[in-house]
This record gives structure tokens, sequence and C-alpha cells, in this order.
């Protein structure tokens, strides 16, 4: 009864195994990506839409720092006298 049950396993294995193959034939080589150029044209959206927004917020920050960090330096070196200027090789303080 074992030797029966052994060969019919068999038997069902093989003809699984070459059905299977039957329909891995017929699979095409690859399969479209439904939403593959919807995916790729909203990523370059959303690139063109950072950019944009970046560069306006990024101008108008510098533009502020420009203005606000030239007045502070001035008033700085202002009230430094000659004497107490110095390089950080020459004891004096470096500013970053």
């Amino acid at each position: 009864m074992g030797l029966f049950l052994i060969v019919l396993m068999c038997i069902a294995t093989v003809l699984l195994i070459r059905n299977m193959n039957k329909r891995i034939r017929r699979l095409p080589d690859s399969f479209p990506v439904a939403g593959e150029r919807e995916r790729v044209a909203e990523i370059a959206r959303l690139d063109a839409d950072l950019e944009r927004s970046g560069a306006a917020a990024g101008d108008d920050v510098e533009a502020d720092r420009s203005v606000s960090a030239g007045a502070a330096e001035d008033a700085e070196v202002e009230g430094v006298a000659d004497g107490e200027r110095g390089s950080a090789g020459e004891g004096g303080t470096a500013r970053a």
C-alpha cells in the first residue's frame, strides 16, 4: 500500500511539473507596467515644483542675510580699534 501511494505521488508531481512548465513558457518576457509613465511624470513634476519653491525661498533668505550680515559686520569693524585688530596667528580671535 505504501509503494502505491509513493508511485501515485510521483505521477502527480510529474504531471504538475509538466503543467507548470507549459504555463511558464506562455508567459511574456516582461510585463508592461501600467502606472510607470504616470509615476515618472509625477516625480518630474514634484521635482520641478520643489526646485521652483526652493529657489524662490533661497533668494529671499540670501537677500535678507546679505543685508543684515553686511550691516552687522560694519558695526563690529567700526567698534574695534586699529591696535586691537589682528589675525588668528598674532593672538587675535578668528571669526567664522
